[in-house]
C-alpha cells in the first residue's frame, strides 16, 4: 500500500552545486513509483548560494519548500526545524551532497511496512577516506557495546522513520548521529539495511578529525540521558563513589604509590560530570532556543503562524 505522503527532510550547508539534480532525483523515484512527495531543504546558515537554488527550486515545484536559518545551528537543529513542518508519514532525512541515492526510498518504504519503526542506512561499501571509514565503525561499535543498539551504521544520514516516533524525540548539538538510540530508547522498533553510497562529486566534506572526540562526548551524554535521565545521580554519584575509593586506596600500605597516580583523573571525572548534568539542563531548554528561522519558501511558507506555534520555532525579528 502507498503512503499518503511521503515527506523529506534535506539539511543543507554550502551545497549549492547539488541541489538541482538531488531534487531531481527523488521527483524521478517518486514519479515512477507513484509517491506522493514533498521535499523540506533546510539552509542551515549556508554562504554560498543554497538558499538562492532553493529559492529557484520551489518557485519551480510546488512540492519544494525551504526554510532558512538566520545563522548556521547544526544538523540537529535542522533536522528539527524540517521534522516540524514535514506533514508526511513517513518521513525521510537525507543529506544534500548526493552521495545516498533517492533509488533506495522503495526499499526503506518495504522495510518499514515490515512492522519497524525506524529504518537506519548502512553504507555497507563506503566512498569516503579511510580517515573517516574505520574511525566511523569503531565509533559505530561503541555506540552498540555502550547503548545496545547495534547498527552497522548509526551516523548514516539517510534513515527513515514513523511520523510518530518523530513527535517524541528532539535533539540538539550534534546528537543527530543516535537517531536510533534516542529512537530504541522510546521503545521503537529500529532496524538497518544496506544501501549504495556514492562519492562525493560536488562541495566538500564538513567533518574533521575533532568529531570524533565530540562524537565520544556525544555519546557520554547520549548514554546518560537514555539511561539516567530520571536518575542522574546514578552515573555521577558512581563516579563520585569511585574518585573517593581512589583516594582511600592511597592511603594503604604498599597500595598508595601504585593508585596514586589515579588521582590525576579526578579534575577530568569532575568536569564530565559537571558536563553531564548541564546536558541534563540544556535537554529541557525550550525548543525556540534551538534554531531561529529568517525566511520561508514554497509549501514551507503556507500557514506560518499556526506552524510556528505548534513546533516552537521562535519568529524572526522584525
Amino acid at each position: 500500500m502507498l503512503p499518503r505522503l511521503i515527506s523529506i527532510v534535506v539539511p543543507v550547508y554550502n551545497e549549492q552545486d547539488s541541489l538541482h539534480t538531488l531534487a531531481q532525483e527523488i521527483f524521478t523515484v517518486a514519479d515512477v513509483n507513484g509517491y506522493p512527495v514533498q521535499i523540506v531543504f533546510v539552509d542551515d546558515g549556508s554562504r554560498d548560494a543554497s538558499w538562492s537554488r532553493i529559492v529557484e527550486l520551489a518557485q519551480a515545484d510546488p512540492r519544494i519548500g525551504g526554510l532558512r536559518f538566520r545563522r548556521n545551528y547544526g544538523k540537529a537543529a535542522a533536522l528539527m526545524a524540517g521534522f516540524a513542518v514535514a506533514e508526511g508519514d513517513p518521513v525521510f532525512m537525507m543529506d544534500a551532497d548526493l552521495q545516498d541515492p533517492p533509488v533506495e526510498i522503495p526499499r526503506f518504504l518495504a522495510k518499514l511496512d515490515e512492522g519497524w519503526d525506524v529504518v537506519s542506512g548502512w553504507k555497507q561499501r563506503r566512498y569516503d577516506p579511510w580517515h573517516k571509514v574505520y574511525p566511523s565503525r569503531i565509533f559505530n561499535r561503541m555506540i552498540g557495546w555502550l547503548t545496545g543498539v547495534r547498527l552497522h551504521d548509526h551516523v548514516c544520514g539517510f534513515k527513515c522513520f514513523r511520523r510518530q516516533v518523530l513527535r517524541e524525540i528532539r535533539i540538539h548539538g550534534e546528537f543527530h548521529r543516535f537517531l536510533g538510540v534516542f529512537s530504541a530508547a522510546r521503545g521503537f522498533r529500529v532496524t538497518e539495511i544496506p544501501t549504495l553510497h556514492r562519492a562525493r562529486t560536488t562541495g566538500v566534506g564538513k567533518y574533521g578529525f575533532t568529531r570524533f572526540a565530540k562524537g565520544f562526548l556525544d555519546l557520554l551524554t547520549v548514554w546518560v540521558l537514555t539511561r539516567y535521565r530520571w536518575r542522574p545521580q546514578h552515573v555521577i554519584g558512581m563516579a563520585g563513589l569511585f574518585c573517593i575509593a581512589a583516594w582511600l586506596l592511597s592511603y594503604l600500605p604498599g597500595i598508595g604509590p601504585i593508585v596514586s597516580p589515579l588521582l590525576g583523573v579526578v579534575p577530568g571525572l569532575i568536569l564530565i560530570a559537571i558536563g553531564l548534568v548541564a546536558e541534563l539542563v540544556a535537554a529541557t531548554r525550550p525548543a525556540e532556543e534551538l534554531y531561529t528561522v529568517s525566511e520561508r519558501v514554497g509549501w514551507c511558507a503556507a500557514g506560518t503562524e499556526n506552524q510556528d506555534r505548534e513546533s516552537g520555532v521562535a519568529r524572526p525579528e522584525t
